[in-house]
């Protein structure tokens, strides 16, 4: 199912929308050095403006003064020097200007990229399940990057030319007379005209070629974070062939975005040079009639130089804004998705004094005509334990996810003692419940950032107790570098057993009173098993815990057992008494004590 930010590849750009939502970026709002590197900025590009529009005079007094005046060598000579000096202020002003500028884009870039990340973390788990990881980091770094480009086009390139192009005109007004000024501006609306017309054009093959390197990207990423599965099933090859597809469809993109440049760079050529010859030739039938000195001839080049500089260029701004504008618009409509679960504006830190823990009557589906959860009615007593068993599907894991409020229930309510969960902070609720996953994922860092994630700020000597509660101390004192040593991308560099333990860890450093365990030893072996769940059980104590469970020896000494079928609780009860009733509990006890007993003679007889 196609999400928002996906939608946004396809749809038109949002022009001059998306454009008016960046421009309050150019002026942050309390931000007096910022504003004021601003108006310095631009100050400067006026000053050098000013100081380029007086070179072609010079140049051409210059001319004058060498063709036929005779003028003395120490004029011509200051004259060369006013020249040189004009150029020097030009660039001068240039690059101040952008020295002064570029803290103001790093920094709109850096609050918008904050913005994003954190709105991207605020979304829903259903939004990132939808999601290829690495389509979305590149609309993020595509998006932020455009900023500080468009930040400089706009104030540096845009304004500046249409200052230089009214200038010019005046100066051909006054000294060649309105036909000039007419066949100038007929030029600049022929040019613009051809550039908008070539560039919506090529907006498109711009698109299409974003959308095979999103793929391209997505499909390296999966197959490569997919490492030991390809392995697994000796899919080298294939993965090869299928990332080969990407990049040859992303290379056809990529050809046709370039000659489709070349045609727009050979038009816009072809527009200058015909004004460049037209208006030089009417300077220079003017000196054939003694209206116009040598030096004039001169001093309509360079104005017409100058001017298609940022002509020039001004194409290739609007290219880029456009792409740009590209680029942003599926980051705005990042931005725009929706939140699936948010806290109400008032409301309040949630207060836990014993951690009861009720579902009243909550029903849930991922997706409609789906329902995972048909009326659940759980009671859980402060500092007890609650095991949730049943067949794959029964709805086990979903309870841990609508208890952490990754969704919302379609109807029902979930209790902490007595508080609502959705009425709370959900960042309160998040910091009241600890968890040990089934399949542990790691941040690739050392083995001590992973362990004290668990809280922030906290101390070495907090990480090494919760080190020790979690059994892992002596097999990170026999490390190389000890706590410093590095776990791998997603942990790979440790077994399934010491990924486990680090859990246990963070989750101890945590220090929750709410404990949930999501079949948090299903996939170790038996003698792993063993060794973690007695860590467990020593970790679970004084907590209200939950666990959620396949294998049932694992939770035979639980306060209370609820066994879920099809989404509602089909039993419950002690071990005991779920095993004396001979219902579905019994049965999936005595399947799994059979299959049990064929693995050790299995082993037996190895």
């Amino acid at each position: 199912m196609a999400t928002q930010a996906d939608k946004a590849q396809a749809k038109p750009n949002g022009g001059f929308a998306a454009l008016w939502r960046f421009l309050p970026m150019l002026w942050p709002r309390g931000q007096v050095e910022l504003k004021a590197r601003v108006v310095f900025a631009v100050i400067l590009v006026l000053a050098g403006k000013a100081a380029t529009l007086l070179m072609p005079f010079a140049y051409k007094a210059v001319i004058d003064g060498m063709s036929g005046q005779k003028a003395a060598f120490a004029i011509v000579a200051g004259l060369v020097a006013g020249y040189a000096t004009a150029r020097f202020a030009g660039v001068l002003s240039d690059n101040l200007r952008n020295a002064i500028f570029e803290k103001v884009g790093q920094d709109a870039a850096r609050r918008l990229a904050g913005t994003v990340f954190r709105h991207v973390h605020d979304l829903s788990l259903r939004f990132h399940l939808e999601r290829r990881t690495g389509s979305l980091t590149k609309i993020v770094e595509r998006g932020t990057k455009s900023i500080d480009m468009m930040l400089y086009f706009i104030l540096f390139n845009i304004g500046p030319t249409a200052i230089e192009l009214t200038a010019i005109c005046v100066i051909f007004f006054v000294k060649f007379g309105a036909g000039l000024v007419a066949a100038t501006l007929a030029m600049v609306a022929i040019y613009i005209t051809f550039t908008r017309k070539v560039t919506d054009w090529r907006a498109q093959i711009q698109r299409d070629m974003n959308d095979v390197d999103n793929k391209a990207i997505g499909r390296a990423v999966d197959s490569l974070l997919n490492y030991e599965t390809v392995k697994y099933f000796g899919a080298e090859e294939r993965e090869a062939k299928r990332y080969d597809e990407a990049i040859g469809s992303f290379t056809r993109a990529a050809v046709r975005n370039e000659v489709s440049l070349a045609w727009l760079n050979i038009g816009q050529a072809l527009i200058t040079n015909l004004m460049m010859a037209g208006a030089m030739i009417f300077t220079v039938w003017g000196w054939s009639r003694g209206r116009f000195t040598p030096g004039d001839v001169v001093l309509v080049n360079s104005l017409l130089m100058q001017l298609f500089r940022p002509l020039d260029m001004l194409g290739w701004v609007y290219r880029s804004i456009r792409q740009g504008l590209i680029d942003m618009e599926a980051m705005w409509d990042l931005l725009d998705t929706p939140a699936e679960v948010v806290d109400r504006p008032d409301a309040p830190a949630l207060d836990v004094a014993k951690g009861a823990v009720q579902f009243e009557n909550v029903q849930f589906g991922y997706e409609d005509g789906r329902q995972i959860l048909k009326g659940l009615d759980l009671d859980i007593a402060p500092g007890t334990s609650c095991a949730i068993v049943g067949p794959s599907g029964a709805g086990k894991s979903t309870i841990a996810r609508l208890l952490y409020r990754f969704y919302d229930p379609s109807s029902g309510r979930i209790t902490i003692d007595g508080q609502d969960i959705s009425q709370v902070q959900q960042r309160t609720l998040r910091g009241a419940i600890g968890i040990v996953p089934q399949d542990t994922v790691l941040f690739n860092d050392t083995i001590g950032y992973n362990i004290g994630y668990g809280r922030d700020q906290s101390t070495h000597a907090e990480v090494e107790q919760a080190a020790r509660g979690a059994a892992i101390d002596h097999f990170i004192s026999v490390l190389p570098d000890k706590y410093d040593s590095m776990v791998g991308e997603r942990g790979l560099k440790l077994s399934g057993g010491e990924k486990q333990r680090v859990a246990i860890a963070r989750t101890l450093l945590k220090n929750p009173p709410i404990l949930v365990l999501d079949e948090a030893t299903s996939a170790l072996d038996s003698r792993t098993e063993q060794a973690i769940q007695e860590t467990l059980d020593r970790v679970a104590r004084s907590r209200t815990t939950i666990m959620i469970a396949h294998r049932l020896s694992t939770i035979v000494n639980a306060d209370q057992i609820v066994v879920l079928d099809e989404g509602r609780v089909a039993e419950r009860g002690t071990h005991e008494e779920l095993l004396d009733k001979g219902g579905l509990y019994a049965d999936l006890w005595q399947r799994q004590q059979a299959e049990r007993l064929a693995e050790e003679i299995a082993e037996a007889a190895e």
